[in-house]
């Protein structure tokens, strides 16, 4: 072999290890970055738990009658409305069975990790009835002279489905829904654009209940509360036309110093038209509820007779307060008692 051609092979020789050397380094990355992946420890599974099929119906029904700037406290803990959800299974009190339900909110002194502070109970009312309730919002408050009865859509409220969680892709009209939640549309957003009165409304909202079969106490009460514009201030009071003798009335208020002398004429008229504007209201309520019981049919009798209230609150949990000890069988002055408390 030439001399030239054995440098050359030996230069070849020498070159080849070089041109293997990337796949060798390659192939020892690759099996150390193996190595440290086989090295990791498996990371431990997490689990979600599975969210039950009514646990969000609590939260979809309106808390009518809360002020706009409580309702996020009202959601500050974990409440549990298991009882609500066990109340529509088999065997429960609102299974297979129509039910409208509503929201509302009690303040009460309660004591929670060592804690005690007046917060907003969450409490929902289900109605058993096999048409709505009520299609009226009342409101009412001491600082208003009368009471409003207005239909709920002017306070942008409405009984509607409750889709339940295993449900919600399916179309809703062909469901065939047996539970209802009274929702309000009304955004908060907007509210800055309202006026004060209009906003007020919200706070003093009651849902409206009327049972044509009973006499409705609230209706044929003898009392008017009285809002008499004196100077310096207002007069408030509450008159009744059975119990009060208004002389005597308007006398005890002269001294007590809450109405001056020169005007007792002045409020006296302003009572004596009140109790009159009151009297009316009764009477135009007794003969529209005899026209109505006349007008009625026998299965709309058998619905209202049958009608049920029920008054579900959370339950307890360490992720909430308890409230077992602050639990009232009153709905409000609409609605009355419950006929049960869960």
């Amino acid at each position: 072999m030439r001399k030239g051609a054995k440098r050359k092979a030996s230069q070849r020789e020498e070159a080849k290890p070089s041109q293997e050397s990337p796949q060798k380094s390659k192939k020892a990355t690759s099996t150390r970055a193996k190595r440290v992946k086989a090295s990791k420890p498996d990371s431990e599974p997490e689990y979600f738990e599975d969210k039950r099929n009514l646990e969000d119906l609590w939260k979809e029904a309106f808390p009518v009658g809360t002020e706009w700037d409580q309702l996020d406290s009202v959601y500050q803990f974990k409440w549990n409305f298991s009882n609500l959800e066990d109340a529509f299974e088999e065997g429960g009190k609102l299974h297979g069975k129509k039910v409208y339900l509503f929201g509302c909110t009690e303040p009460q002194l309660v004591f929670f990790k060592g804690d005690s502070k007046v917060i907003c109970i969450p409490v929902i009312v289900a109605v058993v009835s096999p048409f709505p309730p009520s299609d009226k919002i009342g409101i009412n408050s001491v600082q208003r002279e009368s009471e409003e009865i207005i239909p709920m859509k002017q306070m942008k409220m409405d009984w509607v489905p409750y889709i339940p969680l295993e449900n919600r892709e399916s179309q809703v009209d062909k469901l065939h829904s047996q539970i209802f939640i009274l929702r309000c549309t009304q955004r908060r957003a907007a509210l800055k654009h309202l006026k004060l009165d209009r906003v007020k409304k919200y706070e003093y909202c009651l849902p409206y209940f009327y049972q044509p079969l009973k006499e409705d106490e609230l209706e044929q009460s003898t009392e008017v509360q009285i809002i008499f514009p004196a100077e310096p201030k207002p007069v408030f009071c509450e008159f009744d036309w059975e119990l009060d003798e208004l002389e005597e009335f308007t006398d005890k208020l002269i001294q007590e110093e809450e109405l001056s002398e020169d005007q007792k004429d002045a409020f006296k008229e302003f009572v004596k038209e009140k109790v009159r504007e009151a009297k009316k209201a009764n009477r135009e309520a007794r003969e529209a509820r005899k026209k109505a019981l006349e007008e009625m049919s026998e299965e709309t009798k058998a619905a209202f007779e049958n009608m049920r209230f029920y008054k579900f609150y959370p339950v307890p949990t360490p992720d909430s307060p308890d409230v077992s000890n602050v639990k009232a069988p009153f709905i409000n002055r609409y609605y009355g008692k419950a006929h049960e408390i869960l």
